[in-house]
């Protein structure tokens, strides 16, 4: 069984934020000549490393919940200009909505076991993904979705 991670995605107001930056990150990178990969950078190198790249996915909280998931490909750790060491989470750049779950805020990342993730939203929920952003809110506040 493959495990996830949970990581806040800071400065994103909705999903469509966060897809659009992915987009515009890619795009620079193509326009520079340099390798059209996304990665997330972080302090700290999953000592799981192997587990979460066998299937595991990053899932992104949003608002105060997880909304959706990006596939986690590669754990490439480095050491910075200013000799620390990090890690970029290589993501498959394609966002995969999923059904919210409230989560309280937190630092870093957390690992996320399988069954404890939400489900991704299937073509019978497709129309939830659709709906404006600010409307999913109110509802999943209100315990609808």
């Amino acid at each position: 069984m493959s495990l996830n991670i949970l990581k806040l995605c800071v400065g994103c107001e909705s999903v469509e934020d966060l897809e659009e930056w992915i987009a515009e990150k890619l795009e620079q990178r193509r326009r520079a000549g340099e390798p059209v990969e996304h990665w997330h950078t972080t302090r700290m190198v999953p000592t799981r490393a192997a587990e979460i790249t066998d299937g595991g996915s990053l899932y992104w909280v949003i608002k105060g919940s997880v909304q959706c998931r990006q596939r986690l490909l590669e754990v490439r750790p480095f050491v910075d200009d200013e000799g620390i060491s990090r890690c970029r989470l290589m993501l498959d750049p394609v966002v995969v909505r999923t059904e919210w779950q409230p989560r309280r805020a937190f630092q870093g990342w957390r690992y996320l076991k399988q069954n404890e993730a939400p489900a991704d939203l299937g073509k019978g929920r497709k129309g939830i993904a659709e709906m404006p952003p600010k409307l999913r809110q109110e509802l999943a506040e209100l315990g609808l979705l």
